[in-house]
């Protein structure tokens, strides 16, 4: 009996390992459509989607987004199935048949509602998703709504939550389950605080200098007899972009906000994780996923991301952005999100030297190693034969790669969806720039691409990475980051030795952040939070030693701690300080 109880112990640890081994890196690597709205794209035609809901319904992922003519399903949250669906009827057609949708699950049924300022848009219906069974529940969802929010409570009671403005609060109100009518009037919920929470000013860098900050994007999540209100602000279009969560005893209020927003990531290669949603994994887990933004082809260029969530003993909501766009584990088993899902594979290859086949224009090599996913390298051409070579320095392990791809010269024919069209291509490795072995071989690939991410089934020794192109959907081969992930073999940088935050009377909200370079970091990472441990809360900074905060509650004590980075790992985090 011991022996078959420590043998299945065997068996259950191994197949935990093997299962813990499949990772992903953020943005979420799906076929987004093009914008489907030809004003948006006098710039240059582009891919583009925003406002992301997860549910899990009938033991598999479904995920909708913004206009994209369809919507995925995934059974581990890494392979995503697209569904093609329009969700329109012949009264009511346009671009925008799923603008910041809402979906929710009814007993044993899935509802999905776009947004609309008008009566006349359908709440539909399906109890089998999977094989695109939908009909009309409602013809005409009198109460409409922009970026809805819906919510089964667990005594059945049924909630829709919306707004989006600079002028108007979030509203909600109960729903008739039978007829789904409102119940009484909406509801005003929350206006947004600015004077107060300088995040949500308006602004790149929260500077708000022209508008009000915009409040978005409603969701509810119910935890521990608590109701979490979450929204987004001051806009997706802002490296600053966050959600937070407002906590209140009943699902109409009333509510206290969280003075720091959960999902925040305002440094990186992307940024900007807001107007998203809360859900939970097979094993119950909390994950977030958000909008993250690119906005250079137009302001609402937009990608998705997901990333581990939860609620501490306290009750108090997180989401987990530190390295939030390197390699993570998907979820496999029971986790505490509170350690993370970080890999601990390192970015190799950052503003480390780049040789190309060709470029096009300003378009430069080095674009694809800056860790912007605003700026990008283009080849002359989309032909086969057009490649990028990252030198990593000198020897290092290799776990991954990710190719990002940006949208240079696509076609004018790409507006909305696009099925059918793939990326082909070659990755290689080399110990000294001339003898090449390949990495990765997907020259007979048919699917799109636009973020791959491949993790290798074995790691590798390699100081180079070649990049080759065999095959573009459509226009330039060009490359937003082709990143490198692994171990550099080297010295982890030590810790920052002086760290400071200055906060005066003036505005509190505001503070100068300012630490002594480590010589062999290429990034640090700034924690921080109104409670010392709970520094849930993180800002990536590269290439630089200071850094200009303007996201503090001005009625809180707030605590920093900082940690430098490299290619071979990560600091001792520098001792919390107390900032007054």
């Amino acid at each position: 009996m011991k022996r078959t109880t420590a043998l299945l112990l065997i068996i259950f640890l191994s197949f935990t390992a093997n299962a813990q081994n499949k990772t992903y890196c953020n943005p979420i690597n799906i076929d987004y459509g093009y914008t489907p709205i030809p004003n948006f794209s006098e710039w240059g035609r582009h891919r583009a989607t925003a406002d992301p809901v997860i549910v899990l319904y009938k033991n598999d992922y479904y995920l909708f987004s913004t206009n994209q003519w369809g919507y995925w399903w995934s059974s581990d949250m890494l392979n995503w199935n697209f569904v093609s669906k329009k969700f329109l009827r012949p009264w009511n057609q346009g671009y925008d048949e799923l603008c910041a949708p809402a979906v929710g699950i009814v007993g044993d049924t899935m509802l999905v509602f776009g947004s609309t300022y008008t009566s006349n848009f359908t709440l539909w219906m399906s109890t089998n998703p999977k094989a695109n069974e939908w009909k009309p529940l409602i013809d005409s969802f009198e109460i409409g709504g922009w970026d809805p929010g819906f919510f089964t409570d667990d005594d059945g009671r049924f909630y829709m939550y919306n707004g989006s403005s600079n002028r108007f609060p979030l509203y909600g109100i109960e729903l008739n389950r039978k007829t789904f009518k409102p119940i009484g009037t909406r509801k005003e919920t929350y206006f947004l605080e600015p004077w107060r929470y300088g995040w949500q000013r308006f602004g790149e860098y929260m500077d708000n200098t022209f508008l009000d900050p915009f409040i978005e994007g409603s969701h509810m999540t119910k935890h521990h007899g608590k109701y979490y209100l979450q929204y987004c602000a001051p806009g997706t279009e802002m490296s600053g972009s966050a959600d937070a969560a407002l906590v209140g005893d009943n699902p109409l209020g009333p509510f206290q906000p969280q003075s720091d927003p959960f999902s925040f990531k305002p440094g990186g290669f992307i940024r900007g994780p807001g107007h998203g949603s809360t859900f939970q994994d097979k094993w119950n887990n909390y994950w977030h996923t958000s909008t993250v933004g690119i906005n250079v082809k137009n302001t609402f260029e937009r990608r998705l991301g997901i990333w581990p969530a939860g609620f501490d003993k306290d009750g108090v909501m997180y989401m987990d952005a530190a390295f939030g766009d390197y390699p993570a584990y998907l979820p496999a088993g029971v986790a505490d999100h509170l350690k993370g899902k970080f890999t601990g594979w390192m970015l190799l290859n950052y503003k480390k030297p780049v040789q190309v086949s060709s470029t096009l224009g300003s378009y430069y090599a080095n674009n694809a190693v800056d860790e912007s996913i605003k700026t990008y390298w283009s080849a002359a051409s989309g032909d086969k034969g057009e490649w990028i070579q990252s030198d990593l320095g000198n020897t290092a392990t290799v776990n991954a790669v990710q190719v990002n791809y940006a949208d240079q010269d696509v076609e004018d024919n790409r507006l909305g969806k696009w099925n059918g069209q793939y990326h082909q291509y070659k990755l290689y490795y080399s110990a000294d720039g001339k003898k090449w072995n390949i990495l990765v071989d997907k020259s007979n690939n048919k699917t799109d691409v636009p973020h791959d991410y491949v993790e290798l089934a074995a790691p590798v020794q390699a100081r180079f990475i070649k990049l080759e192109n065999i095959h573009m959907p459509t226009g330039k081969f060009a490359i937003s980051g082709l990143r490198v992930f692994g171990n550099g073999n080297g010295e982890k940088p030590a810790p920052v030795k002086t760290f400071f935050v200055l906060r005066t009377e003036k505005d509190k909200r505001s503070a100068w952040i300012k630490w002594s370079p480590v010589s062999n970091a290429y990034a640090y990472n700034i924690y921080f939070g109104t409670d010392p441990e709970k520094l849930y809360n993180c800002i990536m900074v590269h290439d630089a030693n200071e850094y200009y905060f303007k996201g503090m509650d001005l009625q809180k004590t707030y605590y920093y701690s900082i940690e430098a980075i490299n290619e071979n790992g990560v600091s001792e985090k520098y001792k919390t300080i107390k900032v007054d």
